[in-house]
């Protein structure tokens, strides 16, 4: 069994080199991510607790993108396993098309009931932290953050066709443009630097705006020059007409995909809400290990999308044995090194939050859901890695029950319980959440040992 999860150095090359690209893209981004979060801490907590709020309402709308463009995804690994760029042209378009709807309704959303929204993590904690004045900084920092929202949606829609497509250098390089422009004009904007006025968190918000078309200027300018490489942006513009027949196979597969992403989003922001229960201070301790975690996370989050193209490909060349395969060794490599990830992440829990200019309950908690994290790495990267397959084979009904069902199912209606009605410390609760991922990993596990996941959706269309 343990040989059959281990692969040729032929095959951890072309691992690695599909996977690298993306992971320096992912590393750079969360690290600057970290950069921005610590520097925005040496503000006050209630800015800094204000911003998180305000960020973990922009994920849901980044995760709804990333759930728009991935239905569409399926298709498109598959039809350039099959050689066919009019079939990635029409999922670009149907990107297009999706991205564009969830961006105007977000948008419309966070100018009208921003408040409201915001005001669902204003708990008092022991601290006695500001209230009132975490909303205001919330509600001045969402209005300028609102204006990003087109330039990262569009952003994703070629990045992620690129990808689709074995293209990861040109978003790795779109990504660190993106990511030396915010951390530059963060350290001006928020400071006051090099005679810049000091706007601490709308100077970061700003500086936000100005990486994401940046990003998007870069990543969409070099599609389009490289035209001999990059097949399906030809004449991609020309008309926004998708064949019925994959509109209703993106509906079909691809909607309860996003639905997915959406739901689960919502979930994580509704784990938050009933963390926040216990005060503003867990959420300032929240906003630093999420930020944090997400940097040692990048492993699988890569290697989850190297999954999708790979396993996509070998799917929609017909190769059905191959991809079931390499799959099982892909995930058996990606546990072992986010194992030995755990292992830093621990070593390094106590001395991050020391970096942050915060109230020491926050820092002593941000170490404690850092420690959880990290002993739970490898159930998290196994279930990470299980969601990206039973996706790219198109079962999105199972990937919406494994992943969102799982979450609203169980982990919400616990957080919920325990957080209402009992007086449980947040460092347990947090842990007996979190821990639920083992739960996870063996529902998918059972999944993936049936192999149904691995279909090829291209071959009659």
């Amino acid at each position: 069994m343990f040989k059959k999860l281990i692969g040729s150095k032929e095959f951890y090359k072309r691992i690695i080199a599909i996977t690298i690209p993306i992971l320096i893209q992912n590393v750079i981004t969360h690290f600057v991510s970290l950069i921005d979060n610590i520097m925005v801490g040496q503000v006050g907590t209630e800015q800094m607790s204000g911003v998180a709020i305000v960020n973990q309402l922009i994920f849901v709308f980044n995760l709804a993108i990333f759930g728009g463009t991935a239905g569409a995804g399926i298709f498109t690994a598959q039809y350039f396993g099959k050689n066919d760029n009019k079939g990635v042209r029409d999922t670009f378009r149907a990107k297009i098309i999706i991205v564009s709807a969830i961006t105007i309704f977000t948008a419309l959303l966070f100018y009208f009931f921003c408040e409201p929204l915001i005001s669902l993590f204003l708990h008092e904690g022991e601290e006695g932290l500001d209230l009132a004045k975490t909303l205001a900084h919330g509600k001045s920092y969402i209005y300028i953050m609102m204006l990003q929202l087109p330039a990262f949606a569009f952003a994703q829609v070629y990045a992620s066709t690129l990808r689709e497509t074995g293209k990861t250098v040109l978003p790795m390089i779109s990504g660190i443009v993106a990511v030396i422009v915010n951390v530059t004009l963060n350290y001006v904007l928020i400071f006051g630097h090099f005679g810049a006025p000091a706007l601490g968190i709308e100077g970061a918000a700003i500086a936000t705006v100005i990486a994401r078309y940046s990003e998007l200027f870069v990543v969409a300018y070099f599609t389009h020059k490289q035209k001999d490489v990059n097949l399906f942006i030809e004449d991609a513009y020309k008309s926004f007409k998708v064949p019925t027949p994959l509109v209703k196979d993106i509906f079909k597969k691809g909607a309860p995909l996003m639905i997915n992403e959406l739901l689960w989003s919502l979930g994580m922001t509704t784990q938050l809400q009933c963390y926040s229960v216990r005060g503003l201070e867990v959420v300032s301790a929240f906003n630093i290990s999420s930020t944090v975690s997400n940097l040692f996370f990048c492993a699988f989050f890569a290697f989850g999308t190297s999954i999708s193209i790979i396993i996509g490909q070998h799917l929609g060349a017909g190769n059905i044995e191959k991809a079931k395969d390499e799959n099982a060794m892909i995930i058996a490599f990606v546990v072992v090194i986010c194992a030995l990830i755990g292992v830093v992440m621990a070593l390094l829990a106590p001395i991050i939050p020391e970096a942050y200019n915060t109230i020491p309950t926050v820092k002593k908690l941000a170490c404690e859901f850092l420690l959880v994290c990290a002993i739970l790495m490898p159930f998290i990267s196994f279930a990470h890695c299980t969601y990206f397959t039973l996706r790219t084979g198109g079962n999105t009904i199972t990937t919406f029950v494994f992943d969102s069902g799982f979450m609203w199912c169980i982990c919400i209606p616990l957080a919920y319980v325990l957080s209402r009605f009992t007086s449980m410390h947040i460092l347990m609760l947090y842990t007996i959440i979190q821990s639920l991922e083992v739960v996870k990993c063996a529902i998918g596990y059972i999944y993936l040992k049936k192999g149904k996941w691995a279909k090829n959706l291209v071959e009659n269309i």
